[in-house]
């Protein structure tokens, strides 16, 4: 990897990060109500974490994106406290915002919702 394309794969990371951060707050705040933009960053970071070890083991695959996905709502409960059910409901929320959020501005930015 050239450092073109490393200084490249950091800003869309960086990106990527930001934007996730917004869509969990704002989410989370909708449907928490008790929330603060660290506290997003953090599940933000774990989520990045997650997927990318997911799909580093278990390759790009669905059960990639099973057991990632389930190691995020792990974090996602524990981080806020949620039921699994209302972790998954919140999960699904960020995940479809994230999508409609990537497509409008044309970024595929990392492995997970962003």
């Amino acid at each position: 990897m050239t450092s073109l394309q490393l200084d490249n794969s950091v800003v869309i990371f960086v990106i990527g990060l930001v934007i996730s951060t917004i869509i969990i707050f704002i989410v989370t705040k909708l449907f928490r109500g008790r929330t603060n933009i660290g506290k997003a960053f953090v599940t933000a970071v774990i989520g990045a974490l997650v997927w990318v070890v997911a799909y580093r083991l278990l390759g790009h695959g669905l059960l990639a994106i099973v057991i990632g996905g389930i190691a995020w709502l792990l974090a996602l409960k524990g981080l806020y406290g949620l039921s699994w059910t209302r972790a998954a409901i919140i999960a699904v929320i960020i995940w479809i915002v994230s999508y409609f959020v990537s497509v409008a501005l044309g970024l595929r930015t990392a492995p997970g919702p962003l």
